[in-house]
């Protein structure tokens, strides 16, 4: 007989999923692509903390806690380093000005 998961376990389980689908979907895009790709992880991202921010408001115990604080860091550190790695790449199109 085949035991249903319980939600800890789907959920890990869709977690995992969509992971390695991120990766195998990312890992294929062409460098062209690059830019608009990671403005719409930005946007995800955003989006991810308002999540973590709604889930961080009633903590249902320390574990949450703990995985929704890490969450809010990772994401963060993803919103600014896409912000950074944008603005680095649009300073490469910019027309430079001739030093006199």
């Amino acid at each position: 007989m085949i035991a249903i998961p319980n939600d800890v376990a789907l959920n890990l389980i869709i977690f995992f999923l969509a992971t390695f689908l991120g990766i195998e979907l990312v890992r294929h895009v062409s460098r062209l692509l690059h830019t608009p790709l990671m403005a719409l992880t930005n946007a995800i991202s955003s989006v991810s903390i308002v999540a973590a921010l709604i889930v961080l408001s009633d903590p249902k115990n320390d574990l949450v806690l703990l995985l929704v604080t890490v969450a809010i860091a990772l994401v963060f550190t993803n919103i600014v380093s896409g912000f950074l790695i944008t603005e680095r790449i649009l300073r490469l199109f910019r027309k430079r000005k001739d030093k006199k």
